[in-house]
């Protein structure tokens, strides 16, 4: 018998078919307004969440970082959404789900293109330009970029819009003009509001103005005090509770033949601050070696390996991160659906030649070329159930 120690085995790898692919075409985000929209009679629009019923006024309210599990954990501190929870997805009581990677740009793109990441090209956090071979950060835009020809499909507010739709936007007044907002939320108008008590009446009256409507609107600061101080601090029960006021003050305000929709872009994973589950890619050499771009974030790294290391970063990474990541080629994750059923050609070098997606409470962090991000409690990304579920909670008048 041949006697192994300690340094010559390394953990069976995570198969990449063992990844819970998320539920493209019949319950992810990117189905939810072009369901929306179908009932509503735009050309071109397929219903792909099948258990929702056509309503003539439409709003959805999308709560940065409020994932199902998350919610289904603090009902003492959200009353009103924790009484919708049957409600969700057309009353089955279930979640949908998020995408991959679960990410605010990558879903917010989802959302408003009715796509998922493999066409409308925001698969990541930062993901590599293949026309300048830099990172590209797709939520703050930097550096920035032409936003035609990185995101080309019109949104489903647009559509919409174009069909004789009332369609509106109903957030910060800071995101009235950003790329992020002009790829994946334009088309109708848009209405800026500081706080989120004004959003809420903004969006009701907007759903007012039309017989047939397509209102959106969003919070972030579930999100931001998750990132923060965890989802389970003080301050993090605080916003939901303070969220959970602003639902019922806008289901108290619909119109007559509306449907108000909350869902979120994903949910959130806290990690512990020890080496265990924070495994720095700056500090470790076999991690490094032969990797030319680290993209992605934490919890769903896209790897860029240097000119004829592809197959050799794969094979390292498989045997350093073991049982606690998926590790996939490009190929391998393309094909087993992560980024959806289709890969358009512009986006297929902007996934990584590697992507990494975590299963275990870990972080890749990267203290030094992501300190901000490296030093955060709440994390997401992966393919988990905290981080990719999302209820779909309704409230009809």
């Amino acid at each position: 018998m041949v006697q192994h120690t300690a340094w010559d085995t390394h953990p069976e790898p995570l198969p990449v078919d063992s990844a819970p692919v998320p539920e493209y075409g019949t319950g992810s985000l990117a189905d939810l307004l072009p369901t929306l929209a179908a009932g509503l009679g735009v050309p071109g629009m397929t219903a792909g969440i099948t258990e929702l019923t056509p309503a003539d006024r439409n709003c959805v309210f999308l709560i940065d970082g409020l994932g199902w599990e998350q919610l289904r954990a603090h009902p003492d501190d959200a009353p009103f959404l924790s009484s919708l929870l049957d409600s969700s997805r057309g009353g089955t009581g279930r979640p949908i789900t998020a995408g991959y990677p679960a990410t605010t740009a990558t879903s917010l793109a989802s959302v408003g293109t009715g796509l998922p990441p493999g066409a409308h090209g925001l698969p990541g956090y930062t993901v590599r330009n293949p026309d300048t071979g830099a990172l590209m950060n797709q939520l703050r835009w930097q550096p920035w970029t032409a936003p035609g020809p990185w995101q080309p499909y019109p949104t489903v507010f647009g559509l919409a819009h174009e069909a004789g739709v009332h369609a509106a936007q109903v957030s910060s007044p800071t995101f009235a003009n950003t790329p992020l907002t002009k790829v994946a939320l334009s088309g109708g108008e848009f209405h800026g509001r500081l706080s989120g008590e004004d959003r809420m009446d903004c969006a009701a009256e907007q759903l007012a103005r039309a017989d047939r409507a397509l209102v959106y609107t969003y919070y972030a600061e579930v999100d931001g005090a998750g990132h923060r101080f965890g989802v389970d601090s003080d301050t993090w029960r605080g916003q939901l509770a303070h969220v959970d006021r602003l639902v019922q003050r806008l289901a108290e305000q619909l119109p007559p033949r509306s449907a108000l929709y909350v869902t979120a872009d994903h949910g959130m994973v806290d990690v512990p601050f020890d080496e265990d589950h924070r495994i720095d890619f700056d500090e470790d050499w076999e991690l490094k070696a032969g990797v030319a771009l680290l993209g992605g974030e934490g919890r769903a790294r896209h790897v860029y390996a240097v000119p004829g290391a592809h197959s050799d970063v794969l094979t390292c990474w498989r045997e350093v991160l073991g049982e606690q990541f998926w590790v996939a080629s490009r190929d391998e994750a393309i094909a087993a659906g992560w980024f959806g059923p289709r890969i358009d050609d512009r986006v297929y070098d902007r996934i990584g030649d590697v992507v990494a997606a975590a299963r275990e409470d870990v972080l890749l962090i990267a203290s030094e070329r992501e300190p901000k991000e490296s030093a955060m409690v709440g994390n997401h990304g992966s393919m988990t159930p905290a981080e990719q579920l999302v209820p779909l909670l309704e409230v009809r008048s």
